[in-house]
């Protein structure tokens, strides 16, 4: 059965979910795939690191610089600027990451490795309510 994970962001940043997720997978139990897709157009989805939260820093101001606010002269280009300078250079940078993630499951625990956790990477300046959609699908 279908499962919905609501995360509430701040702002800016990687957001880390994976305790929920596992929970997901954990009621299934047994082996499988868990499916995760966030259910907005301005914000993705990341398997990272997470034990050394520089990475997540990094993270965020490479994807600053590389499509930076849409009032920053080299974006004079964008159209769709009624929702705020923070819009669609969002849109951007979902439109280049996933949005989706599938993770193998075997006996109810999703098969990350040691440092890895699961994110929802906001992109939007104002704080959101965010829903990713969680599906285990078990292994025939």
């Amino acid at each position: 059965m279908p499962a919905t994970i609501a995360i509430e962001t701040a702002g800016p940043g990687l957001y880390e979910f994976t305790r929920e997720a596992v929970s997901v997978a954990a009621r299934h139990g047994g082996d499988g795939v868990l499916h995760l897709m966030v259910r907005h157009t301005s914000c993705s989805l990341l398997i990272q690191e997470n034990a050394d939260p520089d990475v997540q820093r990094d993270l965020r101001a490479f994807f600053e610089r590389l499509v930076p606010p849409g009032d920053d002269p080299s974006m004079r280009w964008l159209t769709h600027v009624l929702e705020g300078p923070d819009d669609m250079p969002a849109h951007i940078k979902a439109a280049m990451l996933p949005v989706s993630l599938s993770i193998p499951v075997a006996g109810g625990q999703p098969m990350l490795g040691t440092w890895q956790g699961i994110y929802l990477f906001e992109h939007r300046t104002r704080p959101h309510r965010r829903e990713i959609a969680a599906a285990f699908l078990p292994e025939a």
